[in-house]
């Protein structure tokens, strides 16, 4: 049996990281979520960063191959669906217009006339056909600062 020196009680050294014998592992574990709950931004702007990282991008898109991975995905998908299914529906209409060419797509976005990846944007979910064309920067700042309306 080993102390832990922070919550004060006698647990089982499986209890007990190998290389500390003074904090159990729930201790740790507790301290470690609350300095990242602290540090939230820093810990954010790390993350984001680190998924940048060329091998890790890699390893992404080979996951996304494997079954498992398509797995994942699909089943990501369908709860993205139920959680939004007039955000959904939205969607599929107007891309079925763009496809249909009852809508044409432009190509220059609306706010800094960049023809980089323009993409259709809806401010409010329940006028399907109404939508701004914004490239991938200025639709991302949107969503940064704007919450479109979903009812």
């Amino acid at each position: 049996m080993y102390y832990c020196h922070h919550c004060k009680t006698e647990k089982p050294q499986t209890e007990f990281y190998e290389s500390s014998h003074r904090k159990c592992k729930e201790c740790i574990k507790t301290n470690v979520r609350a300095n990242r709950e602290k540090n939230i931004e820093k810990y954010r702007a790390y993350d984001r960063q680190r998924n940048m990282l060329p091998e890790r991008v890699e390893a992404r898109k080979e996951y996304i191959r494997t079954e498992r991975g398509k797995a994942v995905k699909k089943k990501s998908m369908q709860n993205y669906h139920e959680r939004y299914p007039m955000k959904y529906a939205a969607h599929v209409m107007f891309r079925n217009a763009v496809r249909d060419k009852r809508v044409l797509k432009v190509s220059v976005c609306s706010e800094c006339n960049s023809t980089d990846k323009v993409e259709g944007h809806h401010d409010d979910y329940t006028k399907p056909f109404d939508v701004r064309w914004l490239c991938e920067k200025c639709h991302k700042e949107w969503h940064k600062h704007n919450e479109p309306i979903y009812f």
